[in-house]
This record gives structure tokens, sequence and C-alpha cells, in this order.
């Protein structure tokens, strides 16, 4: 089982930092699980125009690939103007809605204000509801005052939470198979 981390975002660092702490929790309890990070900073992916995905550049076709291969995910948005990121919806928009059917799904988001997690809730799971994908029940949402100076994730509610994510994707997918 693979499970794809997703960094939704080409900006900033806590969204990854969070996306990645839930995949070493996933590897810590459950080491035969197969971890991946996309990091979409890495990658100079296309603004989907509807075209036949063969016909775009080959880090958008890589990424397509990437997620569309993929057992089950864990997702990460920072919140911007009180929603995801273009970065991530626009994968979304890339993405054959088959491809994420009947896969678990995860939800990570950050932000600069406590009310942002709605995000999560007017959002992200309605995508998923779309793409008629198992959500996990719980999510992670970080603050920026659950960070230190050093960009670690120090809030132990917040871990607490991140460990819950990882052993309830890895359940719900154990369970759907």
């Amino acid at each position: 089982m693979k499970l794809l981390g997703i960094s939704g975002t080409i900006t900033g660092s806590k969204t990854k930092i969070v996306v990645q702490k839930v995949l070493e929790e996933v590897k810590r309890y459950y080491p035969e699980i197969e971890v991946e990070l996309l990091d979409m900073k890495e990658y100079d992916v296309q603004f989907c125009d509807g075209r036949n995905p063969s016909s775009y550049n080959e880090d958008t076709k890589k990424v397509i690939d990437i997620v569309s291969s993929a057992d089950f995910y864990i997702i990460g948005t920072p919140i911007f103007q009180g929603s995801i990121t273009g970065v991530l919806k626009n994968l979304f928009d890339l993405i054959q809605p088959q491809a994420f059917r009947n896969k678990v799904m995860g939800f990570v988001a950050t932000g600069g204000t406590y009310q942002h997690y709605l995000v999560i809730e007017n959002q992200l799971k309605p995508i998923a509801g779309y793409f008629r994908a198992f959500v996990a029940p719980g999510y992670v949402y970080a603050h920026n005052d659950h960070f230190n100076q050093q960009n670690e994730l120090v809030d132990s509610d917040v871990v607490n939470r991140v460990e819950s994510l990882a052993k309830e994707v890895v359940y719900m997918q154990k369970a759907l198979k």
C-alpha cells in the first residue's frame, strides 16, 4: 500500500512540515506502508485547461501519475483568503475523478487564524465527496502559534492529532482492502 502525502502549496513550509510529520508517524507505526511526499514546490505544474493529459509538460504528467497511482492520501494546504490554495485546486482539476474513487483521504491545513480550520469541513471534505473518496473523520489544523521559531511543530495537542490521523487513515485503508 502506498500513502501519498501532498503539500499543496508552492510557498511557505509549515504545511509540508505537518504532512511530513503524519507520514513519519505512519512509518513509525506501520513500517510496511510505503510513503511518499509530493511537494508541489518541486514541480512546474501547468494550469489545467481541459486538454488531454498527454499534452502537458513532463512535470505535470509526472505529478498526475504520482497522484493517480497512490492507494490513499494525506492532503495538505495552507489557508489563504479563507480557501485552499490555487495550486491544490489546480491539482484536483488535473486528476481524473476516478483516480480518487474509493480511496481514503486525510486532511491537513495550516493557517494564521483559528477559524480557518473550517476550510477542511466546508471545502476539502465536499471535494472528497465529489470524488467519492472516503474521508478520515479526524484532521489536523495547525495555527502559526503551534510552531516554534525553527518551524518545528511543538503544540502537544496538534502532535496528538497528527498521530491520530496517521492511525486513522491506515486503519480505514486496511479495512477497505
